[in-house]
């Protein structure tokens, strides 16, 4: 069984304006693969023609011929980076974009899900409309080629108006470039300089490999144009509350962003202070799941006076795949990633730092894997509240059916792992945490309270670990 994260649908930069467009927007996508580790493409531009290149596979791997970025001229690109949550995993539905149609070429990048997609795209099809791909950011395209409107500017409005869910957008088109962001601001999305040049991403982190100046972030329900006369910013939609997603901060964003108006590290760190707040407990030392555990772990340790221990060691060098013996090595999938340090956890009580919990399976075997290396005792933290609903707004979780906090008490969930102890984040710590204020976060993959409903939100079938 493989080791299971929930993963984020993807990553996308832009640049527009810089004669290194391709290679920058190829160092951009290096910088946000954790956001997705499928397939990876860039669209250039040279003011006359759109320029494609596109491939299932790691950003590196995709372009590591030099010779690609010869085929990719021009001084604007956008680019992305994907894990399918909705399509199929293959070529046709690697992003960007690009097609042609009436009023020219344009590409497209999008990070999120549509909810409303499956009913638009009914609606298209029965007047005629022809999809090549099986994703929902096709529907976009769609809308905006059937648009009345004549200007660029309008016809992405008019689009937009149709869709619900979470986006965040890059357009590009021979001669500008747009970036959008849903009004609810689901997704992260920031807007940066580089000299003269503009460049948009879904995290600061893309900004700082490339040294291009933070200059604020894309707000919820804002559209920028970016030509070679400057940068105009438009709010065509109504204005509502917006609900940026909670588990960026728990798990998705790299550490080193900035996003939602926050650096992820120090708010990991006040997760796991506030953790210990919650669920101290007597113990020798505290060690992360790594990567995503330690700031967690850090804060806690501190918080609590123990010393901070890396009592598990990750392989980073673990690709996507592997080929699994079947019965020759017990827990293969876990251990493959990840290793005890005999030395740190032998006769320690110790407490283990985690982000979440989602099936269970993944944290059994962790906890097995620390007491077979001598630990005395397990306790076992959690960085989050329980998760207990999917995510429909571009993260790819499980049926609610498979997520064990769905089903099972915080007890029954102790019993199942073999912990000694299980203490979860509150909800009310996790946005203290934050500091949440007055700006309300989606948190529906903990509370269940989606910002946008739909019919896909039905009941379920229980999972049955016992």
């Amino acid at each position: 069984m493989k080791l299971y994260r929930p993963t984020e649908e993807c990553g996308i930069f832009g640049i527009y304006g810089h004669p290194e467009a391709a290679n920058l927007t190829y160092l951009g996508l290096y910088a946000l693969q954790h956001r997705g580790q499928e397939a990876c493409g860039i669209v250039s531009s040279d003011g006359r023609s759109l320029y494609t290149h596109r491939s299932m596979g790691l950003v590196a791997d995709v372009f590591g011929n030099q010779e690609i970025f010869g085929n990719l001229p021009g001084e604007s690109a956008i680019g992305h980076v994907r894990y399918s949550t909705t399509g199929d995993s293959v070529l046709k539905n690697v992003q960007p974009i690009k097609v042609d149609y009436s009023r020219g070429s344009i590409a497209i990048a999008h990070n999120g899900n549509l909810v409303n997609a499956q009913y638009i795209k009914d609606e298209l099809e029965a007047w005629g409309s022809i999809f090549q791909t099986t994703m929902d950011t096709e529907v976009i395209l769609h809308l905006l080629a059937t648009s009345k409107h004549s200007s660029l500017e309008d016809r992405i409005i008019d689009a937009l108006g149709r869709i619900k869910g979470a986006y965040c957008l890059l357009f590009l088109t021979e001669t500008r470039m747009v970036a959008a962001r849903d009004p609810h601001g689901f997704r992260p999305l920031c807007l940066g300089k580089l000299g003269d040049a503009w460049v948009v991403a879904s995290e600061s982190c893309a900004l700082d490999l490339i040294e291009a100046e933070f200059v604020r972030e894309i707000e919820p329900g804002e559209i920028v144009v970016i030509t070679k006369d400057g940068l105009t910013s438009h709010f065509p939609h109504k204005k509502i509350e917006p609900a940026p997603c909670i588990f960026e901060f728990v798990y998705f964003a790299r550490p080193d962003s900035y996003i939602f108006g926050k650096n992820v590290y120090q708010v990991r760190k006040d997760f796991g202070r506030q953790l210990c707040r919650e669920h101290r407990i007597d113990a020798d030392i505290v060690i992360p799941v790594p990567d995503s555990g330690v700031p967690a772990a850090l804060g806690y340790a501190q918080e609590a006076g123990i010393p901070f221990e890396l009592g598990l060691i990750r392989n980073h060098y673990v690709g996507r795949t592997f080929i699994e013996p079947q019965q020759s090595i017990r827990h293969f999938g876990v251990k493959i990633k990840l290793n005890p340090v005999r030395e740190v956890l032998k006769g320690k009580r110790v407490v283990v730092i985690d982000d979440s919990i989602v099936r269970g399976t993944t944290s059994r075997k962790i906890v097995k894997m620390v007491r077979n290396a001598g630990a005395s005792e397990v306790h076992v933290r959690i960085s989050s509240p329980p998760t207990s609903y999917p995510c429909y707004y571009g993260i790819d979780t499980p049926t609610r059916k498979e997520l064990i906090s769905s089903s099972h008490t915080i007890e029954e969930i102790r019993k199942y792992i073999t912990a000694d102890s299980l203490g979860y984040l509150s909800e009310e710590g996790l946005l203290q945490a934050v500091g949440a204020g007055s700006n309300p976060f989606c948190k529906a993959c903990f509370s269940g309270g989606y910002p946008i409903t739909f019919p896909r939100l039905m009941a379920e079938p229980q999972l049955d670990l016992f």
